[in-house]
């Protein structure tokens, strides 16, 4: 099965939880499932709000990405359970997998 790469583009915690429901039914239907949260898009992840969406994404084994030129324009660390990166490499790696944009 294809496995799924999801791009979350902008800041809105919206886009967020868009992803992160979107990751979560994907893995569930047996999916490998990606998210890069690219660019500003990092600072969603203050949202209070998305903290047991990501703890369900994680255990669920979906792989969380966190831009690192992203962090570093915000000053924010590197949450916990991401992995850092950036979109040439987040492509690299998932060259086959369905791409979707949130």
């Amino acid at each position: 099965m294809t496995g799924l790469a999801i791009i979350v583009v902008g800041p809105d915690p919206a886009r967020a939880r868009t992803a992160l429901s979107l990751a979560a039914c994907a893995a569930t239907l047996g999916r490998a499932v990606s998210i890069l949260f690219d660019g500003a898009s990092v600072t969603a992840l203050r949202d209070p709000a998305l903290v047991d969406a990501l703890g369900t994404a994680r255990d669920m084994g979906v792989a969380l990405t966190a831009c690192a030129s992203g962090l570093a324009d915000t000053g924010m660390p590197l949450p916990p359970g991401f992995a850092s990166g950036g979109m040439m490499g987040f492509l690299s790696l998932h060259r086959d997998a369905q791409l979707v944009t949130v």
